[in-house]
């Protein structure tokens, strides 16, 4: 078993990784109290999806908690949330995680239990089809049944309901061209309705490799002990490496594409989308976080002083800015909800607030982005479950802890020239994607 060491900012002693023969990799990490958290993070998403099956991931992570072959259906949940437990689950484009976070309990009865749980649950699940429920035609409306298959259904309807949900999902369509990352991370109703439980399977027992998955431990413990518990919690038997994945990042639109689209709403939805940085591009990505601080994000922010406080018209109710790191390249957002009679007199304004970003930014601007995103590290590693979920995003998507030890000295070096340079590299709009969601006629 290989080891190697990582000083992880804010924390006490050193972060253990451990990555077995197989390729399973295990974390370590201490903060010092009384509450654990233990949580798996497996490389697989809508990545991993085509045409045929979208939504395959997020529904395997629902039917994950329908039992093993020595816990029956329920019993996972039961005997962890009988201690105080939160447990949860939950996919997006590069990852699925699941976790648990509770008290250590009386000679660490609990979290031993929590492990040997955790273990068994991501190395054998059984995914029983009377739990799964039936393939069915998505158009009969007399089937009633209330298994796992029509509880993720209802969730992909409520969801799509959401004007929100219907402005990013054009918006994020229109960004890609080919990759994987254009797909709705929950899938369809139509698919969901028809996967077997043999091809739910296959994707489990391709994806969830050992070598795909990173376990993550964060508490006050022994670690040899620990260490020792989660090795044996975890029965992988012979199970094949996931297939080496072939796909390459996107490049932004060639020019701009404008989507619009109706629904029963009383006012507009507004949404610019932009490709930027690779996740692993620290400098890149923190850039253009900053820039989103800058642009959009509170009352101080460019895009409220000028576009809502400062208007004459009462165009824009509210209007932020949002920066999400995927591995393959971050999105940058702009969005907005406004009154529908300034639909175009909107974009516009907002156009000229992302061009004039290009033309400097102030130190005072700039100090505040800096202090917004330490303050924010920082705050992501107080309690176990948040030191938990950012060590497992830097171990999935960038496949490198070591940046997290970067992170504050390249934020701390960041200049007005390099956010400059990074808005006029990745805020082109002849290449960003807009979406408008408009109320119907």
């Amino acid at each position: 078993m290989k080891k190697s060491l990582v000083k992880y900012p804010f924390l006490t002693r050193e972060v253990e990784i451990y990555e077995q023969d197989n390729g399973h990799k295990i974390v370590l990490a201490h903060k010092e109290g009384g509450m654990v958290s233990v949580s798996s993070w497996v490389k697989t998403g809508s990545i991993n999806e085509n045409d045929k099956n979208n939504g395959i991931s997020h529904f395997l992570e629902h039917l994950m908690f329908k039992g093993t072959h020595k816990h029956k259906a329920g019993e996972f949940d039961k005997i962890l949330e009988a201690k105080g437990a939160i447990v949860n689950a939950a996919t997006w484009k590069d990852y699925t995680f699941y976790y648990v976070t509770l008290p250590k309990g009386e000679n660490n009865e609990n979290f031993y239990t929590a492990i040997e749980l955790h273990g068994d649950m991501m190395s054998d699940p059984v995914i029983p089809d009377y739990e799964m429920g039936a393939p069915f035609d998505i158009n009969d409306k007399t089937v009633t049944d209330k298994r796992e298959r029509h509880v993720v259904i209802e969730e992909i309807r409520m969801r799509k309901d959401q004007p929100w949900t219907k402005v990013y999902n054009a918006v994020n369509n229109a960004m890609y061209t080919s990759h994987p990352y254009k797909r709705d991370v929950i899938g369809t109703p139509e698919i969901i309705s028809q996967v077997s439980q043999q091809e739910v399977m296959n994707y489990y027992r391709t994806f969830y490799s050992p070598k795909n998955v990173t376990t993550i431990i964060v508490g006050d413990f022994n670690s040899e002990d620990v260490l020792n518990r989660v090795v044996s919690a975890f029965n992988w038997g012979e199970r094949p490496d996931a297939p080496e994945r072939n796909i390459l990042p996107d490049r932004p639109v060639e020019k701009t594409v404008y989507v619009e689209n109706e629904a029963n709403i009383n006012s507009s939805f507004l949404m610019f989308g932009f490709l930027g940085a690779l996740a692993k591009d620290l400098k890149d990505n923190i850039a253009l976080e900053m820039l989103a601080v800058i642009l959009g994000e509170g009352t101080s922010s460019r895009l409220y002083i000028n576009l809502v406080e400062n208007q004459k018209e009462h165009i824009f109710n509210m209007i932020d800015a949002e920066c999400y790191s995927f591995r393959d390249g971050s999105n940058f957002f702009v969005q907005a909800n406004l009154n529908p009679e300034y639909k175009e007199k909107a974009i516009e304004l907002v156009k000229d607030e992302i061009e004039k970003l290009k033309e400097g930014i102030t130190s005072r601007e700039l100090n505040k982005a800096k202090k917004k995103l330490k303050s924010r590290f920082a705050c992501d590693v107080e309690t176990v479950s948040d030191i938990g979920e950012t060590i497992g995003y830097y171990m999935t998507v960038c496949d490198d802890l070591s940046i997290a030890e970067e992170y504050m000295p390249v934020c701390e070096a960041m200049t007005e020239a390099d956010l400059t340079e990074a808005a006029k590299k990745y805020l082109d709009l002849n290449h960003a994607a807009i979406s408008v969601l408009s109320p119907k006629k």
